[in-house]
Protein backbone atom coordinates (compact mmCIF):
# COMPACT_ATOMS: atom_id res chain seq x y z
CA UNK A 1 0.00 0.00 0.00
CA UNK A 2 2.71 2.50 0.99
CA UNK A 3 4.92 1.39 -1.89
CA UNK A 4 2.01 1.89 -4.31
CA UNK A 5 1.35 5.38 -2.96
CA UNK A 6 5.03 6.27 -3.16
CA UNK A 7 5.17 5.00 -6.75
CA UNK A 8 2.18 7.17 -7.70
CA UNK A 9 3.76 10.16 -5.99
CA UNK A 10 7.05 9.70 -7.84
CA UNK A 11 5.17 9.24 -11.10
CA UNK A 12 3.30 12.51 -10.49
CA UNK A 13 6.56 14.35 -9.80
CA UNK A 14 8.24 13.03 -12.95
CA UNK A 15 5.25 13.72 -15.18
CA UNK A 16 4.62 17.18 -13.69
CA UNK A 17 8.21 18.23 -12.99
CA UNK A 18 7.60 21.92 -13.73
CA UNK A 19 4.63 22.06 -11.37
CA UNK A 20 6.52 20.11 -8.70
CA UNK A 21 9.58 22.35 -9.04
CA UNK A 22 7.46 25.50 -8.80
CA UNK A 23 5.78 24.13 -5.68
CA UNK A 24 9.15 23.40 -4.10
CA UNK A 25 10.44 26.90 -4.87
CA UNK A 26 7.30 28.46 -3.36
CA UNK A 27 7.65 26.39 -0.18
CA UNK A 28 11.29 27.44 0.22
CA UNK A 29 10.41 31.11 -0.36
CA UNK A 30 7.57 30.89 2.16
CA UNK A 31 9.88 29.39 4.77
CA UNK A 32 12.50 32.09 4.18
CA UNK A 33 9.91 34.87 4.35
CA UNK A 34 8.46 33.50 7.59
CA UNK A 35 11.91 33.20 9.14
CA UNK A 36 12.77 36.77 8.19
CA UNK A 37 9.51 38.19 9.58
CA UNK A 38 9.56 36.26 12.83
CA UNK A 39 12.80 37.52 14.32
CA UNK A 40 16.02 35.71 14.94
CA UNK A 41 16.47 32.63 17.08
CA UNK A 42 18.40 33.06 20.30
CA UNK A 43 20.19 30.38 22.25
CA UNK A 44 19.72 30.20 26.00
CA UNK A 45 23.19 31.70 26.42
CA UNK A 46 22.38 34.65 24.15
CA UNK A 47 19.11 35.28 25.98
CA UNK A 48 20.86 35.24 29.37
CA UNK A 49 23.57 37.63 28.17
CA UNK A 50 21.01 40.08 26.76
CA UNK A 51 18.95 40.04 29.96
CA UNK A 52 22.08 40.53 32.08
CA UNK A 53 23.01 43.58 29.97
CA UNK A 54 19.42 44.87 30.35
CA UNK A 55 18.93 44.73 26.57
CA UNK A 56 15.93 42.40 26.55
CA UNK A 57 12.45 41.92 27.91
CA UNK A 58 11.00 38.39 27.95
CA UNK A 59 7.38 37.55 27.26
CA UNK A 60 6.09 34.02 27.62
CA UNK A 61 3.16 33.39 25.29
CA UNK A 62 2.10 30.07 26.76
CA UNK A 63 -1.32 29.82 28.43
CA UNK A 64 -1.42 30.99 32.05
CA UNK A 65 -1.74 27.43 33.35
CA UNK A 66 1.46 26.34 31.58
CA UNK A 67 3.26 29.52 32.65
CA UNK A 68 2.40 28.72 36.27
CA UNK A 69 4.21 25.36 36.03
CA UNK A 70 7.52 27.18 35.56
CA UNK A 71 8.90 30.11 33.61
CA UNK A 72 12.11 32.07 33.10
CA UNK A 73 12.89 34.53 35.88
CA UNK A 74 11.61 38.00 35.00
CA UNK A 75 9.41 36.88 32.12
CA UNK A 76 5.89 38.23 31.79
CA UNK A 77 2.99 36.06 30.71
CA UNK A 78 1.04 37.45 27.79
CA UNK A 79 -0.66 34.47 26.19
CA UNK A 80 -0.73 34.27 22.43
CA UNK A 81 -4.46 35.02 22.25
CA UNK A 82 -4.01 38.18 24.39
CA UNK A 83 -1.01 39.59 22.56
CA UNK A 84 -2.87 42.04 20.31
CA UNK A 85 -4.98 43.45 23.15
CA UNK A 86 -2.06 43.76 25.58
CA UNK A 87 0.58 45.07 23.19
CA UNK A 88 0.33 48.57 24.67
CA UNK A 89 1.88 47.19 27.89
CA UNK A 90 5.07 46.54 25.95
CA UNK A 91 5.50 50.12 24.69
CA UNK A 92 7.71 51.02 27.69
CA UNK A 93 10.12 48.26 26.57
CA UNK A 94 10.41 49.41 22.96
CA UNK A 95 14.08 50.29 23.45
CA UNK A 96 14.84 46.63 24.25
CA UNK A 97 14.59 43.43 22.26
CA UNK A 98 11.36 41.61 23.07
CA UNK A 99 12.22 37.94 23.42
CA UNK A 100 9.27 35.63 22.87
CA UNK A 101 9.19 32.28 24.67
CA UNK A 102 6.71 29.51 23.90
CA UNK A 103 6.62 25.83 24.78
CA UNK A 104 8.94 24.52 22.06
CA UNK A 105 10.02 27.48 19.94
CA UNK A 106 7.53 26.77 17.17
CA UNK A 107 4.64 29.07 18.11
CA UNK A 108 6.81 32.08 18.90
CA UNK A 109 7.20 32.98 15.21
CA UNK A 110 3.66 34.26 14.75
CA UNK A 111 3.89 36.37 17.92
CA UNK A 112 7.22 37.77 16.75
CA UNK A 113 5.66 38.72 13.42
CA UNK A 114 2.87 40.62 15.17
CA UNK A 115 5.32 42.44 17.42
CA UNK A 116 7.59 43.27 14.50
CA UNK A 117 4.64 44.77 12.59
CA UNK A 118 4.00 46.96 15.65
CA UNK A 119 7.57 48.29 15.50
CA UNK A 120 9.29 46.17 18.14
CA UNK A 121 12.70 44.56 17.83
CA UNK A 122 12.04 40.87 18.40
CA UNK A 123 13.73 37.52 18.83
CA UNK A 124 12.59 34.11 19.98
CA UNK A 125 14.11 31.55 22.28
CA UNK A 126 15.24 28.59 20.21
CA UNK A 127 13.65 25.44 21.62
CA UNK A 128 11.31 27.43 23.85
CA UNK A 129 10.93 26.64 27.54
CA UNK A 130 11.44 22.95 26.75
CA UNK A 131 14.93 23.68 25.43
CA UNK A 132 15.60 25.95 28.40
CA UNK A 133 14.66 23.20 30.83
CA UNK A 134 16.63 20.56 28.91
CA UNK A 135 19.75 22.63 29.59
CA UNK A 136 18.89 22.52 33.31
CA UNK A 137 18.47 26.28 33.46
CA UNK A 138 16.39 27.73 36.30
CA UNK A 139 12.67 28.32 36.20
CA UNK A 140 10.42 29.88 38.82
CA UNK A 141 6.81 29.15 39.66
Amino acid sequence: MIADTLAKFLEFITVHYVLSGAFLVLVVLLILQQARNSGRNLSSRELTAMVNRDEAFIIDIRPKKEFATGHIVGSVNISNDQLKTRMAELEKHKDKTIIVVCASGINAGAACSELKKAGFTVARLSGGITGWRSENLPVVK
